[in-house]
């Protein structure tokens, strides 16, 4: 966690800076990839791969392009695993509203980890959704900033999430940046 010194100096950066890093020195990335322990992100691929995410001793699934037309699985796809289902109806738009879903996602994801879970977030490529979902969690739960968050994922999975939600994003950094002063400074007094 970051003093209040970094607090204070730390700028959440625009939606450009953000797009400029996602953008450089891009890799391929696999059907899934292990981006925090215990939290994987990856595509409709890994998703209906029921033998893979056994192998893998995956517990929960978040999928963030819930419903059709996406990546119409659902908990009755998984009622032959022990899997723990929680599905969000996201568009990949600039427009869609992204953000109602960080908190009760990230509840879900914590409670998970709480239970020695491992937790599986897919959309159809898991660049765009699930990366903003788990960066919301990395956030809300870890006490990351969004910056410190994207690096993090960064390292293991190729994300890009759309302007839109990168500006969703910006907007839970600064309101969280802003608790986390208020919270540091009650602690200094």
């Amino acid at each position: 966690m970051m003093s209040l010194k970094e607090l204070c100096a730390y700028e959440t950066p625009s939606v450009a800076e953000m797009q400029n890093f996602l953008l450089a020195d891009r890799r391929p990335t696999g059907h899934v990839n292990q981006v925090w322990p215990n939290v994987y992100i990856g595509n409709e691929v890994a998703a209906r791969d029921k033998s893979m995410l056994y192998n893998m001793r995956i517990t929960h699934i978040v999928n963030a392009a819930s419903g059709p037309p996406h990546v119409n699985t659902g908990a009755r796809f998984y009622r032959d695993m022990d899997i723990d289902y929680y599905g969000v109806e996201a568009d990949d738009s600039t427009d869609f509203i992204i953000s109602v879903f960080f908190y009760p996602t990230a509840r879900f994801i914590r409670a998970a980890l709480s239970k020695n879970g491992r937790v599986f977030v897919h959309c159809l490529m898991g660049v765009s959704r699930s990366a903003t979902l788990v960066l919301a969690f990395l956030m809300i739960y870890e006490d990351l900033t969004l910056m410190e968050a994207i690096k993090a994922v960064r390292q293991h999975r190729d994300i890009c999430p759309n302007p839109g939600f990168l500006n969703q994003l910006r907007h839970l950094d600064m309101s969280l940046v802003r608790e986390r002063k208020k919270k540091l400074e009650a602690y200094k007094l």
